[in-house]
């Protein structure tokens, strides 16, 4: 297997959405590969300027990925990867706002592609959503070779256009595309918030000593990746020649209840005030998620390295470290605790 890590010295990156968890994270990881240059695109619509690592060779470019100025600007860079992260996230927010789902995610990588096609970078990695292409009665675990038009959410569903987006600048224009397909990812530099991920919101509860709210019987399972495996993942996609024109899950191969990852959390907090149960909202129709990631190990040596029972104290550790910036950015509308997300 190649020394992946080393094609990204002294090359030119673009990172749409790098201030987010995921995106910060391989902003870090390509400027420790010798990057020359990380340009990062965010609006910070969902993220924080504080998350951003500061480093010599990191350039932020403020702005929304739908901005023809704004491309320009970071295109003219002559990027020789992108690694199109940038998404209006989560199912919730996608069914309350789902013109500006489609503006965003279908617009938004349509324009990413066009500029990458003229620009002719050497790789497209595009975050696509397993929870989001395999519908809701696929068979366990989830594989590449599966796929439903059967979808619940817009945001499901863009992630999927986006996915056929990448397919038709391939054949047509020759982009050398890569879909990444995540499962729940976790971990340091997520933070909590109304259409955010359920663990960074269960471990704001916790610390906050209130009850965390599950929507359902807790009995529902997922498969939560810890951002440096997810991180590992993309950098080999950027580069492994057995990448281009495929799909692949990136995710850790493993269930996790529910009801077992709030009492996990309660108990590493010390947070005494328990769980509380809602009734699941009609679009939260998967009660299981489990995902196959032996394609991604078999083109690219994915493989995830940090297990449940590793990853979780790292996020809380980072939690802690972060408290002040983390309550001040924490953002809940209305019936606050009915906003925490059980599914990706």
């Amino acid at each position: 297997m190649m020394d992946y890590k080393s094609e990204y010295k002294g090359k030119k990156i673009l990172v749409t959405g790098g201030a987010g968890a995921i995106g910060s994270n391989l902003v870090r990881a390509l400027s420790e590969a010798g990057a020359e240059k990380i340009i990062i695109l965010d609006d910070f619509s969902s993220a924080e300027k504080w998350n951003i690592p500061s480093l010599p060779n990191v350039l932020v470019s403020e702005g929304d990925i739908l901005d023809e100025i704004k491309l320009k600007r970071v295109f003219f860079e002559k990027p020789d990867y992108v690694f199109h992260l940038a998404a209006f996230f989560a199912n919730q927010n996608s069914i309350d706002h789902p013109e500006r789902d489609l503006q965003v995610n279908g617009m938004g990588i349509l324009k990413l592609l066009e500029y990458s096609a003229l620009t002719k970078v050497k790789r497209f990695v595009y975050a696509s959503s397993g929870c989001s292409i395999y519908g809701s009665h696929a068979p366990m675990p989830l594989k590449e070779d599966f796929m439903s038009m059967h979808l619940s959410t817009p945001y499901q569903i863009t992630k999927m256009l986006g996915e056929l987006y990448c397919n038709f600048f391939q054949h047509q224009y020759e982009v050398p595309v890569v879909k990444t397909r995540f499962f729940n990812s976790y971990g340091p530099g997520e933070i909590p918030g109304q259409y955010r991920n359920v663990i960074p919101n269960f471990i704001y509860w916790a610390m906050s000593g209130k009850p965390l709210p599950i929507t359902g019987t807790g009995e529902e399972t997922r498969d939560f990746t810890f951002v440096g495996d997810i991180v590992d993942g993309l950098m080999r996609s950027g580069v492994m020649k057995e990448a281009i024109g495929e799909e692949f899950n990136l995710a850790s191969g493993r269930e996790i209840q529910i009801k077992q990852l709030a009492e996990m959390i309660n108990k590493m907090v010390g947070n005494n005030a328990g769980i509380s149960f809602a009734p699941k909202r009609k679009w939260d129709t998967k009660s299981r998620i489990l995902a196959s990631v032996e394609k991604a190990n078999k083109l690219i040596g994915y493989k995830p390295n940090t297990t449940f029972e590793q990853g979780l104290p790292k996020a809380i550790e980072w939690f802690k470290q972060n408290w002040d910036n983390i309550q001040k950015a924490a953002s809940f509308g209305p019936g606050a605790s009915s906003a925490v997300r059980t599914i990706c």
